[in-house]
């Protein structure tokens, strides 16, 4: 397996203004860009320094438990009768989730600049996790804000950051969900830049971010790709991942981009349906979602005719969010990448099915990659390879599910 966390060498984008295409940039107030400025340039130089790769790369394979295996999902292959199902198993790394990727590079990013206060924003919970893991195996101070809606339904996720010792600081506005979470994170910042690091959790916000993000992710892709030919003899069919902000999907697509024969599938939060407008398929649904600005970049952002950002819905409280990042409305926009989405409906029923076919419980959020592989391996043939990434384990989600589906 390599020894290389960080993979930068498949595409020459985002360009030197931080643009993928037309998407990406930097839309913020002048009092950030030195902080911006400065960011990129320590990044530059980060990820130039084998030093920080080799310490990046020690606390991935001693700390976090990487690499993550790939498993072949048999019993819900032969139960589907089309294509061979692979898993991806983020679940499996330290916390539960892929976020401790991010959370590690960042941190290790943080401390090389001497920025010892570090804030960070969380929806489901598990990047407020990843955030504050790390943030205490490096001995720094952690604030992460959260919506009062996610912390209804995130319980047991914000036990464990306060258990290990962040400050999860209530969020009341607007929908009180991720979105609010990132406006609160971004104030602080602006407030206090010089001393204060801002670990954003997902592939959005303004440059660097979106190209950071990717690149700590792009841990699962690198693994994936090598796991997959060894245990098949090719590479895969399909790759299939959730999006939200969209990290732990273009983790796993950055390593398979350059790949014609693989399709790269992206599923989008279907909520109760398109018609009902309450969900956030911004893909799926450009009758509200089109281009615009939302916390430093440009992207497809849910909006009403005055520009108004809407409020979203999803069952899974990681993947409300109303924009998505840059790189995939460019990856969308070239038709390298193929945007639908799940109904909380059948999110929950591929929750259940994963965990009695195979015994493995995912996050919300994965289930909805889970669902689009049970419509789409039965119309692959059965020699095919159909890759999924599940990006999270669902013990944060059992709350939700034991409400919505209880006994």
């Amino acid at each position: 397996m390599t020894d290389s966390y960080i993979q930068t060498n498949i595409s020459d984008l985002p360009d030197e203004r931080g643009y993928f295409g037309e998407f990406g940039g930097r839309f913020v107030p002048e009092t950030i860009v030195p902080a911006l400025d400065e960011l990129e340039a320590a990044y530059a130089d980060a990820i130039s320094d084998p030093a920080f790769h080799a310490s990046l790369s020690h606390l991935q394979q001693t700390y976090t438990g990487r690499p993550t295996p790939i498993s072949h999902a048999q019993r819900l292959s032969e139960a589907l009768g089309g294509a061979q199902i692979y898993l991806k198993r983020e679940d499996l790394a330290h916390t539960g989730a892929h976020k401790i990727n991010n959370a590690l590079g960042q941190g290790l990013l943080a401390k090389r600049m001497g920025k010892r206060r570090i804030i960070a924003e969380t929806g489901a919970g598990q990047h407020g996790v990843g955030t504050a893991t790390a943030m205490a195996l490096l001995g720094l101070e952690c604030h992460v804000y959260m919506g009062t809606v996610d912390i209804r339904r995130q319980q047991p996720n914000v036990f464990r950051m306060k258990l290990l010792g962040a400050e999860v600081i209530p969020v009341e506005s607007g929908s009180r969900t991720l979105k609010d979470a990132i406006n609160e994170a971004m104030r602080d910042w602006v407030t206090n830049v010089e001393t204060t690091f801002y670990l954003l959790g997902s592939a959005l916000g303004p440059h660097p971010y979106p190209m950071m993000v990717r690149d700590f992710q792009s841990v699962i892709g690198v693994e994936a790709r090598e796991q997959i030919q060894a245990l098949t003899g090719q590479l895969p069919d399909v790759c299939i991942a959730c999006v939200g902000g969209g990290s732990n999907a273009i983790g796993l697509f950055h390593a398979f981009r350059d790949d014609a024969h693989t399709e790269l599938i992206g599923v989008e939060a279907g909520g109760h349906g398109i018609e009902s407008k309450q969900h956030a398929a911004r893909f799926a649904d450009l009758d509200i979602s089109r281009p615009g600005i939302l916390h430093g970049t440009r992207s497809f952002v849910m909006q009403n005719e005055d520009g108004q950002i809407m409020e979203t819905h999803s069952v899974s409280a990681g993947l409300d969010y109303p924009s998505v990042g840059p790189e995939h409305a460019h990856l969308r926009q070239l038709e390298r990448a193929y945007y639908t989405m799940a109904t909380d409906e059948e999110a929950l029923e591929a929750f259940q099915v994963l965990s009695k076919l195979e015994g493995i419980i995912p996050a919300l959020e994965s289930a909805h990659a889970v669902a689009e592989a049970i419509k789409r391996a039965p119309t692959m043939p059965q020699d095919s390879v159909l890759l999924v990434n599940l990006s999270g384990r669902g013990d944060k989600d059992l709350d939700t599910v034991i409400q919505i589906l209880g006994d």
